[in-house]
This record gives C-alpha cells, sequence and structure tokens, in this order.
C-alpha cells in the first residue's frame, strides 16, 4: 500500500506565507470610499493566490502531492454586504496559475469548507448560505481549471434534537444542489454529531466518496474498530471517486483531558494502528494530516515512521510504502 501525507493550508516552515489574511466586515464598512475597499479586498485575494502558490512549490521541494487549500483565499466573498461582487475575473489568472502548477507536478488539491456550511440545516437561511459557500468553493476549483477529483469535504451537520429527521433532511437538501456541485462532494464522519456508520450510508444514498477521519470515529463511534467499515468506505471511492485513492484524516488527540483537541504532532502507532489492517485491501491511500504543526507534523511523522518502524519503505519525502 502506497501511503501519501499532506498537511492542511497553513505552512509553519514558510514564513510570512498565509494563505488566509482578510479583512474584517468592520472594517470594510469604516472605509469611506466603498470601490477603494473592493480594490483592497481583491488585492488581499490576489496575495493569498499567491502565497497559496509558494506553498505549493514548498511542496513540491518536499515531494508533498496532497494539499488543503485554505477556504479564506478570498475575505468577505459570502458576506451579505457585498452581494453582487464578482471578483473571479481580477483574479481569474492567479487561481490558474494555481491549478496549471498542481496539474503539472501531479497535486490533489481540495477545499473543506468551514463549519457553518451545513446541508442538515432547518433553517432555510442557513441552507442558502451553505449553498452559495460550496458554490464560491467549486467556483474557485473551476477557475483553477481542475477537473472533479480537486474535491470539497464537508460533514453532515448538526441534528437540531432530531437525528433521523436531520439525516433525512440532509439527503433531501444535498439533492438540491447542482451537480458540478454535488459531484465535487467527500463526507466526512463528525467527532460529536454523525458518526463513522451513519455518514457512511449517507455517501451510499447520494453517491460521494467518504473520508473516514480515524481521531473523530475514536471519540465518536457505535463500539467498532477503526477500520470496521473500511471496505465499503473503500467502495465509495471506487463508485464515486473519479479514480482517486482513498482518502483519510488524521490528528492525535490533544490531552485526556480534551481528547477532542488536536495535538501538536501525529502519534505513529495511533495511525499504524489503522493502517495495518487495511493494508492488504487497500493500493494507495492519501492521508490528511490535520495537526497544529501543519507541515511540521507531516515532516516529523516522516522521521519517526521509519526509524520506530523499520520495515516501512519511504518512497520519497512525503511517502511510505506499507
Amino acid at each position: 500500500m502506497i501511503v501519501r501525507f499532506g498537511y492542511v493550508a497553513m505552512s509553519v516552515v514558510v514564513k510570512n506565507c498565509s494563505p488566509s489574511k482578510t479583512m474584517t466586515a468592520t472594517h470594510f464598512q469604516k472605509l469611506a470610499d466603498r470601490e477603494a475597499a473592493v480594490r483592497k479586498l481583491e488585492r488581499i485575494a490576489a496575495e493569498n493566490l499567491q502565497n497559496t502558490l509558494r506553498l505549493l512549490k514548498h511542496n513540491r521541494a518536499h515531494d508533498i502531492h496532497v494539499y488543503r487549500m485554505s477556504s479564506k483565499l478570498i475575505p468577505l466573498i459570502s458576506h451579505e454586504m457585498l452581494k453582487g461582487w464578482d471578483p473571479f475575473p481580477v483574479l481569474a489568472d492567479a487561481f490558474r496559475e494555481i491549478g496549471d502548477y498542481a496539474k503539472a507536478h501531479g497535486m490533489r488539491l481540495s477545499f473543506h469548507p468551514d463549519h457553518f456550511t451545513v446541508l442538515s440545516t432547518n433553517r432555510a437561511s442557513v441552507l442558502d448560505n451553505s449553498k452559495q459557500d460550496l458554490a464560491t468553493h467549486v467556483n474557485m476549483l473551476e477557475t483553477m481549471g481542475l477537473d472533479e477529483q480537486a474535491t470539497c469535504n464537508i460533514h453532515i451537520g448538526g441534528t437540531y434534537g432530531d437525528r433521523e429527521k436531520s439525516f433525512a433532511r440532509f439527503i433531501e437538501q444535498f439533492a438540491q444542489l447542482d451537480d458540478r456541485i454535488q459531484q465535487r462532494i467527500t463526507l466526512e464522519n463528525d467527532d460529536k454529531t454523525f458518526h463513522a456508520r451513519e455518514t457512511l450510508e449517507a455517501c451510499e444514498r447520494v453517491g460521494v466518496p467518504m473520508v473516514l477521519d480515524i481521531h473523530h470515529q475514536w471519540v465518536n463511534n457505535e463500539g467498532e474498530d477503526s477500520w470496521a467499515y473500511w471496505p465499503r468506505i473503500l467502495n465509495t471511492w471506487k463508485q464515486f471517486g473519479h479514480g482517486q485513492p482513498p482518502k483519510i484524516h488524521v490528528s492525535s488527540p490533544k490531552s485526556a483531558k480534551d481528547p477532542r483537541g488536536h495535538a501538536d504532532y501525529v502519534d505513529p502507532d495511533f495511525l499504524l494502528s489503522f493502517l495495518r489492517p487495511i493494508a492488504g485491501d487497500t493500493d494507495r491511500l492519501d492521508v490528511m494530516i490535520e495537526a497544529k504543526k501543519k507541515d511540521d507534523a507531516l515532516f516529523q511523522l516522516m522521521k519517526k515512521l521509519p526509524q520506530q518502524h523499520p520495515s516501512l519503505k519511504v518512497i520519497d519525502q512525503a511517502t511510505i510504502e506499507f
């Protein structure tokens, strides 16, 4: 099994390279010249895109093939006071440069829209905002020139006091999304609400791949092992994954007092306890590291794995053969 490691959005190694610079709504409102304020937002977005490209070049230098981009590339893009603003024509070349670089170097890119993007909601305004946010993420991927292999990962959402009704509402409201958005979605199990079995059932119902978060499964399960549903999860990728390797998320519990929190680094044994049982059934796997130390957590994991487990073969700086 070939396992590639990636990280989320920010680098702790590359300095002054945030892809998430922003402007608050309050600050925007204080600027007397609205046109000038909008141009400033576009300049911030252009800098975020430039820094994203810098991070991709950093990733290439370290053989990192899997990367989740920041969802804050365009500040205030979904805010109601900027309704009608279309920054994409201005930013099109910068987006396209990111997409061209990723395609040229075989990089797998994705987004993870913020927690307020939920399709199980019972509020029409939240649903409208969620649809708008997903459309914006898909617009960014399309402007980059990336096909459906570049995805948006979301959770089912809240239970709102009635688990079964909320699950049914998610299925119904997912069906309302445009096809171009549906084809970009992956679903992840949650650490508090919908666990792995429920998320898998939703994936099978709506026809999308499942991203198993093994930390979330560890804190929110029905007593099953982390790999219990892997054959079915793997099948969602074979059916709906556009030829991509399956993807999982990994992080380690922060502490006994805060088991849901993410530690700075990844415990290799925590990860290997999942990899061992699935290795015989899985040819390729991409692992998104969600540790607090970002790319440094990836580098430290790549140091520890072969030291503690010499039987592992190191393919490159961010890939092992298990």
